[in-house]
């Protein structure tokens, strides 16, 4: 079963539910999507029901259905299995067995301000204990940077609680964690009814410089999964050790510093947000997580690493980094962003009014080409405005 929720449902999404006849819980959010009449539509007795007894799997588009898991599907594990996740001073705490030195306090947001900055070993990262999308996330290496960020948090949490519901986006507590050095990635994965890990993505996630913190580029290629499947699937079996987790989708992002596999955070009932990562999966490698996921099957990566395109498919997250209000911009050129790419795959706009992104874009990259997603990811995007 599906629960549809906003901001976003894709296109891809919506064809995968049709096609397969998943049921949908119905809500006046998923009735704009479909016929009224459609036979797969589920009341919320329905779906309990189905859920409980009938022990369907369950798979959200969007943490904002967070709320109605927890206020009906407390007969089952969901609840404490999502709060792992979305409580980052839980999750730090699950994983301190296989992390005892890593450094993490919480602190609830009116007390930031009487942090005393010389206590807390450098550098470090500062975030909301249960948060979305980059918003609210710093990394303090010097006393001027604190100062900084107490001065931004206050201006971006406002923004911030203005959007998400509090499960999703929560400003009264954050978390202050030692920074993790190394590569990031972010993987799209699900544990079966044994257990078990599945793959069915892997990032990188490149930035444009060490203080960068933003989501503007991830990326997926054959070389990517040779290269760190079988490290991944490990660091999956020993973190299911701890969480027990069972038919349960999950997006989570790490770092590796040479073979040191440590956890960012998860996020979970879902694969990547917006949409993003399970529909750049099929363009990448032809399968669909979606359905991969309700029908428990594995991709054969040995299969798909072996194959000849070797091309870099990513997505491209159009965050307003221009400095400008989206009151100040008048339009943004989608026409011509796309043509700073040589084979886009999709365009998804956005309203950045609503939201502080313009939109995404899926696109594929020739090995020797990189230089158009260098290009795109150190742009404030200023250069596609008018104002």
């Amino acid at each position: 079963m599906i629960i549809l929720d906003k901001p976003f449902v894709s296109n891809f999404l919506i064809d995968t539910i049709q096609k397969n006849q998943i049921p949908v819980l119905e809500t006046p959010f998923s009735k704009t999507f479909f016929s009224e009449h459609e036979t797969f539509f589920l009341s919320d007795d329905k779906a309990i029901e189905s859920i409980i007894n009938k022990k369907a799997l369950l798979y959200t588009n969007s943490e904002n259905a967070i709320a109605w898991i927890s206020n009906n599907l407390s007969e089952t594990e969901l609840p404490q299995h999502i709060e792992l996740f979305k409580n980052k001073s839980k999750f730090r705490e699950l994983i301190s067995k296989i992390y005892p030195d890593f450094y993490y306090k919480k602190v609830a947001f009116n007390n930031l301000k009487n942090i005393d900055i010389n206590a807390i070993p450098l550098p470090f990262v500062i975030k909301p204990n249960v948060g979305f999308f980059s918003l609210g996330v710093h990394t303090i290496k010097t006393k001027n940077d604190w100062r900084e960020a107490l001065i931004s948090l206050a201006l971006e949490m406002q923004s911030a609680n203005d959007i998400y519901p509090l499960e999703v986006m929560n400003a009264t507590e954050f978390i202050i964690e030692s920074y993790i050095q190394g590569e990031e990635y972010a993987i799209d994965c699900y544990f079966n009814a044994e257990g078990k890990p599945v793959i069915l993505n892997i990032l990188e996630h490149q930035f444009s410089s060490g203080d960068d913190v933003s989501d503007r580029l991830y990326f997926t290629s054959t070389t990517i999964i040779k290269k760190l499947k079988d490290k991944v699937q490990v660091f999956l079996e020993k973190l299911n050790n701890l969480a027990d987790l069972t038919s349960f989708p999950l997006h989570i992002e790490i770092r590796i510093d040479q073979d040191n596999i440590i956890p960012i955070e998860g996020n979970p009932m879902r694969f990547g947000g917006w949409c993003t990562t399970p529909d750049l999966t099929y363009y990448a490698y032809g399968f669909n997580p979606y359905q991969y996921y309700f029908e428990q099957k594995e991709p054969d990566w040995n299969a798909i690493i072996e194959r000849e395109d070797d091309a870099i498919y990513s997505i491209v997250i159009l965050n307003n980094a221009t400095g400008y209000s989206a009151e100040q911009i008048q339009s943004f050129d989608y026409d011509k962003l796309k043509q700073s790419f040589d084979n886009v795959l999709e365009l998804r706009k956005i309203d950045y009014h609503k939201f502080p992104i313009f939109g995404f874009i899926f696109v594929k990259t020739a090995k020797d080409n990189f230089k158009e997603l260098s290009a795109i990811l150190v742009s404030d995007l200023k250069e596609f405005c008018s104002d």
